[in-house]
């Protein structure tokens, strides 16, 4: 993996977490609380703000776009990575869905110094109770269990829908975070 030629963030935090584990929720809060923006890839030609919610458009193309982004991570583990970092340029990036150990390689390659890896995750009971039930080829995909073990996390987040615990959870986070900038 080459590095990038222009000059990077200050800090990475790159978030992890299975579906409807919340991690679109703790980014949401941590960018209220900091004011940074998450980064993102593009959306080949889908409603961007419908996939990023979480209704069920997003869950009509899921395995559509599995099926595309393991082609696309064949031929180049790197490509959505360099797609979603290309044209930021604040100093503080918030990527709030890695998906695979080459995410997080990625990451800690071109950026060793700055990035931080940061889990999310809640019981099956409560993911159920947020929508979400077992679906064969996708929550027993490499994209939903490729970073179930054998990552070292800087954090992890436990995201059961008390708020009060949440923020006290996060609060290290950001003082870290102001710490860096």
């Amino acid at each position: 993996m080459e590095k990038t030629d222009r000059t990077g963030p200050v800090l990475v935090l790159v978030f992890s977490g299975k579906r409807k584990s919340g991690k679109d929720h703790v980014t949401d809060l941590l960018q209220s609380f900091s004011g940074l923006t998450p980064i993102s890839p593009q959306n080949h030609g889908l409603d961007l703000n419908l996939l990023l919610g979480t209704g069920p458009y997003k869950e009509q193309f899921r395995s559509q776009m599995i099926q595309w982004g393991e082609a696309q991570r064949r031929s180049d583990p790197g490509f959505f990575c360099r797609l979603a970092t290309r044209d930021a340029t604040q100093p503080v990036w918030l990527v709030s869905d890695a998906r695979r150990i080459s995410d997080l390689a990625w990451f800690q390659t071109q950026y060793p110094a700055q990035s931080r890896f940061i889990r999310v995750q809640c019981s099956d009971q409560t993911r159920t109770s947020r929508g979400w039930s077992f679906t064969a080829g996708v929550d027993d995909a490499e994209s939903e269990c490729g970073l179930d073990s054998g990552v070292e996390w800087d954090w992890i987040i436990s995201n059961e829908g008390d708020p009060q615990d949440l923020e006290d959870q996060l609060r290290p986070i950001g003082h870290f975070l102001q710490s860096r900038v």
